[in-house]
């Protein structure tokens, strides 16, 4: 795996962490609170973000998630927990990769044989886009927060 990947990989970790960071003083209205065209509440897409993840590192290692959407909302503290050990967990299958090695999906009832580096790019991805989701409910809501762009990841490597 080369630095782009790993920089990349690192920065996803991290703004995990900084917007779970945001969320963790939020009351149980404001983990509520949703938005039109966002994939549900806050709380849901926090939780979504980190079992989708352990979904990804599955596909990579077949290591089995343990989290699940479909159970309560475990509280941010332990999504923290959470967004660490995948953050690592990702890391480690990447840097594990073969520039062949690939895997089976079943994508909306489609199979489709992937490289498994596209996994580690959904991951990315996903993350992104959900957390801007959190980000765009945050900011409407007048709810203070930090930027969690690539920008502010390199100012905080730097300190």
């Amino acid at each position: 795996m080369d630095g782009i990947w790993r920089d990349a990989l690192l920065y996803n970790k991290w703004a995990n962490l900084q917007i779970l960071a945001d969320c963790r003083e939020l009351d149980q209205a404001q983990l509520a609170i949703k938005a039109p065209g966002a994939y549900g509440s806050i709380a849901d897409m926090l939780v979504h973000i980190l079992s989708a993840e352990q979904r990804y590192i599955r596909r990579l290692t077949g290591a089995e998630p343990n989290l699940n959407e479909k159970h309560e909302f475990p509280g941010v503290d332990r999504l923290i927990e959470h967004a660490r050990h995948s953050g690592d967990a990702l890391l480690r299958a990447a840097e594990s990769l073969r520039a062949d090695d690939s895997t089976q999906v079943d994508y909306d009832g489609r199979k489709v044989e992937l490289p498994k580096s596209l996994i580690v790019v959904q991951a990315i991805h996903h993350g992104n886009d959900h957390r801007t989701q959190v980000g765009m409910i945050l900011e409407s809501n007048s709810i203070p927060h930090q930027e969690i762009d690539v920008w502010h990841y390199a100012m905080a490597l730097q300190c």
